[in-house]
C-alpha cells in the first residue's frame, strides 16, 4: 500500500479497526495520526500501536495528506467547523459517517473536497469488514486506489457509481451484521428452551453460522439457492423447517426490513 500521512479524526471502534488492519497490512505506524479529547485513552493507542495521537483536531488535518473523518454523524458539523479555515485542496478527505452526504460535508467544511465516503461495517473489528465506497466527482483515480486498498486491510469492497448507493449498501451490509445477530439470538433461544444450556445453544448456532459462511465463500460458482438445496432432503427436517420460514414469509420480511433500513438512512440526510 502506499504510505501517505494520515490523521484520523475520531478514533473510535472503527477507526481502530481501520488502522489496526493497516498495520497488519504493513503500513508504517509513523504515517498513522489519530485524535480524541480522552487523553489516556491516545496514550493507550500509542502504547498499543505505536501511532501518533493528539486532542488537536487542526494540527493533525494540516499535517495529513488524508483526514478519515471517523466521528459520530451528530458531531460532524461541529469538528468541521474547525477545518473551514484550512484549504483542503490538496487533500484527500475520507468520511465514515453514515447519513450525512457529499453535499453536506461540503457545506460543513466550507469548501468543495476531494471525497470519498465509505459505509464500513463491524466485522472489520475482526478484518472480515464488508464496505462500501463511493468518489465524487474531483477524485482522481490514484486516490481512488487508495482508498480501496485503505478498506482492503480489513475486508472486501464495493464501489458504488451514485451516492444514493451508500444507503443501499448500508441495507445490505452495513446494518447486516446486525440481522444475522438476530436470527442467531432466536436460535440460541430456542435451542434453550429445547434443553441445551446457553453455552452450548451458543456454539451450536455460532458454528453452524460460521460453517454456513464459510461454504458460501468457499463455493463461489455455485448459487446460494444451490447450497440451500444441497442440504435440503425432500421430505426431510430441513425441508419442513424451511417450509415454515416460507409459510411466514420471510423473504418479503428480509425485503421489507432492508428497505425500511434504506429510507431511515435517506431521511438521516435530511436532519443532519
Amino acid at each position: 500500500m502506499e504510505q501517505r500521512k494520515i490523521s484520523f479524526i475520531g478514533s473510535g471502534n472503527m477507526a481502530r479497526s481501520i488502522f489496526a488492519g493497516m498495520l497488519s497490512s504493513g503500513y508504517k505506524a509513523n504515517n498513522i495520526t489519530a485524535t480524541g479529547r480522552d487523553e489516556a485513552k491516545l496514550k493507550n493507542l500509542t502504547d498499543c500501536y505505536g501511532i501518533h495521537t493528539t486532542t488537536d483536531n487542526v494540527a493533525a488535518v494540516k499535517q495529513a495528506d488524508v483526514v478519515i473523518l471517523s466521528v459520530k454523524p451528530q458531531m460532524m458539523e461541529a469538528v468541521c467547523a474547525d477545518f473551514q479555515s484550512i484549504d483542503l485542496s490538496n487533500k484527500l478527505i475520507v468520511s465514515i459517517a453514515a447519513g450525512v452526504s457529499a453535499k453536506r460535508l461540503n457545506e460543513m467544511l466550507n469548501q468543495e473536497v476531494n471525497l470519498i465516503r465509505v459505509m464500513p461495517n463491524t466485522p472489520s473489528l475482526v478484518g472480515k469488514g464488508m464496505s462500501g465506497l463511493f468518489a465524487t466527482v474531483n477524485v482522481s483515480e490514484k486516490d481512488k486506489h487508495f482508498s480501496g486498498d485503505l478498506m482492503s486491510a480489513v475486508g472486501e469492497i464495493c464501489w458504488v457509481k451514485n451516492e444514493a448507493g451508500i444507503n443501499n449498501i448500508i441495507a445490505a451490509a452495513g446494518s447486516a451484521p446486525a440481522y444475522f445477530f438476530l436470527f442467531m439470538e432466536a436460535m440460541q433461544k430456542e435451542a434453550i428452551a429445547q434443553g441445551f444450556d446457553q453455552d452450548t445453544a451458543r456454539l451450536l448456532v455460532q458454528q453452524a453460522a460460521l460453517g454456513a459462511a464459510e461454504m458460501v465463500v468457499a463455493n463461489p460458482e455455485l448459487e446460494l439457492s444451490t447450497l440451500r438445496e444441497q442440504v435440503t432432503s425432500k421430505g426431510g427436517t430441513t425441508a419442513e423447517a424451511l417450509r415454515t420460514f416460507n409459510e411466514h414469509h420471510l423473504s418479503d420480511i428480509v425485503s421489507k426490513a432492508m428497505q425500511a433500513a434504506v429510507q431511515r438512512a435517506e431521511e438521516m440526510e435530511k436532519l443532519i
